[in-house]
């Protein structure tokens, strides 16, 4: 007797990644090709335009999930009200937390003196302190957390562990950055592709990936960019851009990461395990009397 072989079907992954890239990528080379500094040119605009590549990638995967009737990914969290909203402020002040660290560290080893200077400037530039929190909020956060953690991040977990899950996205999210360097005005541009400061950029991109990875499984989208918006607005703030800090807070960062991560073993994000065919979970019971099943 034959048993149908169960079809898979595509997960998105790929069509998330091409729709990302290309969205992003194209916004920003004409962002490079108009020139001036994105602080005050035409060039803003489609710099702006860039930051929502996942987003936009997001979308399009929903998008095409839901016309052919799919069910979510096993590690998706969904959006709802629940408890699990209960760590989006602890992880908000973790994530504070850990930059703040890293630049008192930073000081304490010769580093420059911790300052708000700099924060202040930011914020009066902004117009305010409300109009600088929006600001922070979309640049990064909302603009990409539906898609690198809402969306890659669940289709990752689906053949990979948090960690590895975390290391690969972190390392396809700070490929997707390059670009910035290139373009006047921004943070990465100040710091120079070929130069300790960008090479420290592009590393500390993976422990915050794993940070919101982590922040993700705990209570969704929300967390995620909870996470995203601590780490840079806090960096703002500080004005943590000397290589002495970057180094400290990827440090420091790392160090949490991975201490959160051993903290609990790993699991589906839901909390349950992952959907398995009843014949197939019998087969298993049947040749083997002892199953053992991760938990949280």
């Amino acid at each position: 007797m034959t048993t149908a072989t169960p079809v898979r079907r595509p997960s998105g992954l790929a069509l998330y990644f091409a729709v990302t890239f290309t969205t992003s990528w194209a916004f920003w080379l004409v962002a490079i090709a108009l020139g001036g500094s994105v602080k005050g040119s035409p060039a803003a605009i489609p710099y702006v335009l860039g930051g929502f590549g996942p987003v936009i990638g997001a979308i399009v995967v929903r998008a095409r999930r839901a016309r052919r009737h799919e069910p979510a990914p096993a590690h998706t969290v969904g959006l709802r009200l629940s408890t699990r909203l209960g760590w989006v402020p602890p992880l908000l002040v973790m994530a504070s937390a850990t930059v703040l660290a890293g630049v008192v560290l930073a000081h304490l080893l010769g580093g420059p003196v911790v300052s708000l200077a700099e924060g202040r400037s930011l914020v009066s530039d902004a117009g305010g302190p409300v109009p600088f929190f929006v600001a922070m909020l979309v640049a990064g956060p909302l603009s990409e957390e539906p898609g690198w953690r809402g969306t890659a991040y669940p289709r990752m977990r689906a053949s990979l562990g948090r960690l590895r899950a975390g290391l690969l996205l972190g390392a396809v999210w700070a490929v997707w950055h390059v670009p910035l360097f290139f373009v006047r005005g921004t943070l990465q541009a100040g710091f120079g592709l070929i130069s300790w400061g960008g090479l420290l950029f592009v590393l500390s991109v993976i422990p915050v990936a794993l940070l919101t990875g982590f922040a993700y499984e705990r209570a969704g989208v929300a967390a995620s960019i909870a996470v995203h918006l601590g780490v840079n607005g806090t960096i703002a703030v500080l004005g943590a851009g000397s290589p002495s800090a970057q180094a400290s807070v990827l440090a420091v960062q790392s160090i949490v990461a991975i201490t959160l991560l051993a903290w609990q073993r790993d699991r589906p994000a839901d909390g349950s395990s992952v959907p398995v065919d009843p014949h197939a979970r019998q087969a298993a019971t049947n040749s083997s009397p002892q199953i053992s099943r991760t938990r949280g």
